[in-house]
């Protein structure tokens, strides 16, 4: 089991210069507790992610740490040209050393994609031709590509990565049948939302994976993770409250545009109820042993050999987050750790 972070950088109460000044300060945090990797979000026009260009906030995250590993989930492939991503994508890697973890995906707020002339007919052939080109890019000196979006021909490379064929690469992933592609292609996964309808996903992944890679006992299957917000506090209560107070202003940023646009989410994989959201698991709160009991339950449940953690959300301050990490750090991770090493 291996424990990451994904940071929507969502708008609290301070100024934005203290708010990414912050979210580094915890990225450092995290390097030095021995987190995998950093994965934040690209959001538009929305308080819901300040993070609108991830490759300039990763640039200053390439130079805060020292092995934390570290990406996008998601760079929206839809709205940024596929050359410009792969030059990004190869200079993130080359900054930090090889440290990049590359996720991709279409985008899911039809307000963000319309502000980019963008909408539902033409989005996902501008993502699956983006994501084609920027695979050829990234492995590759010359593109030449002919599609209804793009045209290349002879167009040169110059830059490459350090890990080679390329980074890691993510996918965010909700339903069953997409995990095909998935398994087949070793994308690395992550999933939100109650944990026992993510076993379905997790099992058919474990499936498709086996039957391309069982004749090869030496290779470790992708990461399936699975993403809760955690709020660690001296009592049961005091957590509770706190993680309130974050996940209350977290979903008031999320829901922002839609209900801007008259038209609220009704469906969405964690509830805005914050009691149903602790109850179901998708918000763990209390004590750092009660956390880690919630946990573990958690990961029975799910199937998932990664946990995405989320210490950082809404109104919460950094001093807030910081021991909610810190905490998690010194008590929950080394007990999984120990649970491995018995096993």
């Amino acid at each position: 089991m291996k424990f990451g972070v994904f940071d929507h950088l969502d708008r609290g109460q301070v100024s934005i210069h203290d708010h990414f000044e912050n979210r580094l300060k915890l990225a450092e945090i995290y390097d030095r507790a021995g987190f995998y990797a950093y994965h934040i979000a690209e959001h538009h026009g929305t308080p819901l992610g300040m993070a609108s260009s991830p490759s300039v906030f990763l640039a200053a995250v390439a130079q805060r740490t020292q092995k934390l590993r570290f990406g996008p989930l998601v760079y929206t492939l839809s709205l940024t040209h596929p050359i410009r991503i792969i030059e990004e994508v190869c200079m993130l890697d080359q900054m930090s050393g090889g440290r990049l973890e590359l996720g991709i995906g279409r985008g899911s707020s039809p307000y963000e994609m319309g502000y980019f002339g963008v909408n539902a007919e033409n989005s996902g052939k501008l993502y699956i031709e983006s994501f084609d080109i920027v695979m050829m890019g990234l492995k590759e000196r010359l593109i030449n590509f002919e599609g209804e979006h793009f045209h290349f021909k002879n167009v040169p490379i110059e830059l490459e990565c350090i890990q080679k064929p390329t980074p890691p690469i993510w996918y965010g992933m909700s339903q069953a049948h997409a995990v095909p592609w998935a398994a087949q292609n070793n994308v690395n996964i992550v999933c939100n939302g109650p944990a026992a309808p993510v076993k379905a996903i997790t099992d058919r992944y474990k499936e498709v994976w086996e039957e391309n890679n069982g004749s090869n006992p030496s290779s470790a299957p992708p990461k399936m993770g699975l993403g809760r917000h955690i709020v660690i506090a001296e009592t049961y209560d005091k957590a509770y409250a706190l993680g309130k107070k974050g996940f209350d202003k977290w979903y008031q940023s999320l829901q922002h545009l839609w209900r801007v646009n008259g038209n609220p989410m009704t469906r969405y994989s964690i509830p805005e109820d914050y009691d149903m959201a602790v109850k179901g698991g998708m918000v763990l709160v209390g004590t750092a042993n009660q956390v880690q009991e919630q946990l573990h339950k958690e990961i029975e449940l799910s199937g998932v050999n990664y946990i995405l953690t989320r210490f950082a959300f809404g109104d919460l301050s950094l001093q807030e987050s910081q021991f909610s990490l810190e905490s998690f750090a010194a008590e929950i991770m080394p007990a999984f750790e120990e649970q491995l090493e018995l096993v």
